[in-house]
């Protein structure tokens, strides 16, 4: 199974309303990065053994792990979880960028370093994360230096 298959999987296994607000953001991701890098990741360690929840990536960065080796990661992701859904603005410098530059107009969601969680489409506002990710997609990892 290829990327896009996989993705259309996983969206497709969620629950109807989740899976209608996957749809709408990965549709917007899609959008806002034509032709860029897909990802899927299963959650998956490579032992076999879940370490995550399964997520959707958007683009491609270079990410230096502790050990110092370098390897590529996408730029933007989605993932459904228990509560809701998360979107990743990986690479990030500066670990208050999201909150400062966002926090304010987004609604109601939990703002991490890196992350951005909320429970429903309903709760934040849209335009504010399609900002968010079309600067950080333009910008790459620049952003938030």
């Amino acid at each position: 199974m290829d990327v896009k298959e996989q993705i259309d999987s996983y969206i497709g296994e969620q629950l109807p309303s989740k899976r209608e607000e996957l749809q709408t953001l990965h549709q917007m991701m899609l959008r806002i990065a034509p032709g860029c890098k897909l990802w899927y990741l299963d959650g998956r360690n490579a032992d076999g053994k879940v370490v995550s929840n399964p997520n959707i990536g958007y683009g491609s960065l270079s990410k230096i792990s502790a050990g110092g080796e370098t390897r590529e990661f996408y730029q933007t992701g989605l993932s459904a979880n228990t509560s809701g859904i998360s979107v990743y603005i990986m690479g990030l410098d500066n670990k208050k960028y999201l909150i400062e530059a966002y926090g304010q107009r987004l609604g109601k969601a939990k703002i991490t370093g890196y992350c951005v969680k909320f429970r429903s489409l309903n709760d934040i506002d849209l335009d504010v994360i399609e900002e968010m990710v079309t600067n950080h997609m333009s910008a790459g990892s620049a952003r938030g230096s």
